[in-house]
């Protein structure tokens, strides 16, 4: 078999690399997700919670790895004019494909350069989909039956967050190619799985005590707000590294966006920490004056999505404004979703608004910004041949709402028909860890009634306690 040693050189090695770190890094964000959220689940839901969360991120990585990267190179096959380009697409980048199945040494250049770099690219956008797929389930926690979110994630991992992709990220991408832009994945990650939420939270309903009191008195409760912290820490230090791979090294050229706008590394990395800090400082303000300690914890998540389109073509003043205005759109979201009864107080306030609105605010404050194409590539394919406009962002808002809430409805009708979406009333006061898995985890969420004991001391002693705690 023929080699060539011009796709493993110095340079490509050290892109390669530098892709490998943003890739693992996403699998960081899925663990500060499942420490969040078993410190804000009751007890008695720990490892129901972590077990759902990890097969949900498992089987939608599946789904991307046995052919759903194969649907975003369907752009690039397109633009370099591959006859049948889905198809050839396909038979490419499945898990059994010629530039899967075979080392980067042995793949001719000519055919597929840079070939090690988008293996890589395919394992992102793996690890893109179990993220996806952890914030999904972060919105339906402890109340929603395991085997429906089974098949989404499958569906998901298959088909619609790829599908979204190529639709919006990506420099060759339909709507990229018109003038939508979009740079750290709030496309398909922040705003597909909060259309997605959405839908899915309002079909399975709210937690038992959570929007009105429940005659079992049984209600959520966060058991361990410290685990929301450090989950949080977690997804702040992966952020950098995920920043990065979310673009183009070209050794001896520069750093560019995903769709191909001139760049560089310390800038975005500049943008990211002026969003990040501005979220959190306007979330530690609102935290104080509302004594509601989440914000602080979570401000400056929602300052980096809402300046995640502009930190390719900004600058550290105005993602340090867009940033701090993420908290403030969370709120807003939040206030919005109580009002309308849906109980959703994390994912869709921190992914669905604030990445709806930074999407639209880029649109305003880089509208005329050259964006799309292909360095060599001629006419509607030219590098930087599209203009970004308030008018495209919004396009691509209302296609990747179509492609995960249209979805995302019929499937929740489906299994409402057939078998259920949510788990029994029964199951739910119980706790899952028990009705699931025979494991018996007593906290503050229900208390026990006390059992007075004949002629026993009154007062906490080992004569008259909560029944359950003895």
């Amino acid at each position: 078999m023929p080699t060539f040693p011009e796709q493993v050189t110095t340079a490509n090695m050290l892109v390669t690399f530098i892709n490998t770190l943003g890739a693992v890094a996403v699998l960081l964000v899925v663990l500060g997700l499942a420490l969040m959220d078993m410190g804000l689940v009751r007890r008695r839901n720990v490892l129901d919670t972590m077990i759902q969360k990890i097969s949900a991120a498992m089987i939608g990585g599946l789904g991307t790895l046995i052919c759903g990267y194969a649907i975003w190179q369907w752009q690039f096959n397109t633009a370099f004019g591959v006859p049948h380009p889905l198809r050839q697409a396909f038979k490419d980048w499945w898990i059994g494909g010629q530039f899967v199945a075979n080392t980067a040494i042995t793949i001719d250049p000519k055919v597929l350069p840079e070939a090690d770099v988008l293996q890589i690219f395919l394992v992102f956008f793996v690890t893109f989909t179990m993220a996806t797929m952890a914030l999904i389930h972060t919105g339906v926690v402890e109340r929603i039956k395991a085997l429906p979110l089974y098949i989404m994630s499958l569906v998901i991992g298959l088909v619609l967050s790829p599908l979204v992709g190529y639709l919006c990220w990506g420099s060759l991408s339909p709507l990229t190619n018109r003038g939508t832009h979009d740079f750290d994945g709030i496309f398909p990650l922040y705003i597909f799985a909060g259309t997605w939420v959405l839908v899915l939270a309002w079909r399975v309903g709210p937690r038992l005590g959570a929007i009105r009191d429940h005659e079992s008195g049984i209600k959520p409760v966060p058991h361990n707000l410290g685990l929301v912290g450090a989950g949080v820490l977690l997804i702040l230090f992966a952020l950098p590294f995920i920043t990065i791979g979310s673009g183009y090294v070209i050794p001896g050229t520069g750093y560019f966006g995903v769709s191909m706008t001139q760049s560089g590394l310390g800038m975005v990395i500049m943008n990211l920490f002026a969003a990040l800090l501005g979220g959190g400082t306007v979330g530690t303000i609102i935290a104080y004056r509302r004594r509601e300690a989440n914000w602080a914890l979570l401000g400056p998540i929602a300052g980096v999505v809402m300046g995640g389109t502009l930190f390719d073509i900004g600058n550290p003043v105005k993602c340090l404004i867009v940033g701090a205005l993420g908290p403030i759109v969370s709120l807003g979201t939040a206030a919005l979703l109580r009002r309308v009864r849906i109980d959703e107080p994390k994912v869709i306030p921190l992914a669905l608004g604030p990445g709806v609105a930074g999407a639209l605010l880029t649109g305003f404050l880089q509208w005329g910004t050259k964006t799309g194409g292909y360095p060599g590539l001629k006419g509607e394919y030219a590098l930087g041949h599209a203009t970004i406009t308030p008018w495209w962002q919004l396009a691509g808002i209302v296609a990747t709402m179509l492609v995960a809430g249209v979805p995302c409805l019929i499937m929740c009708l489906f299994f409402e028909r057939f078998g259920g979406l949510r788990v029994t009333e029964e199951a739910e006061i119980a706790g899952l860890d028990a009705s699931n898995w025979d494991m018996h985890n007593f906290g503050d969420d229900l208390e026990p009634p006390v059992v007075a004991i004949p002629g026993a001391r009154t007062g906490p002693t080992a004569d008259n306690v909560p029944a359950g705690r003895r």
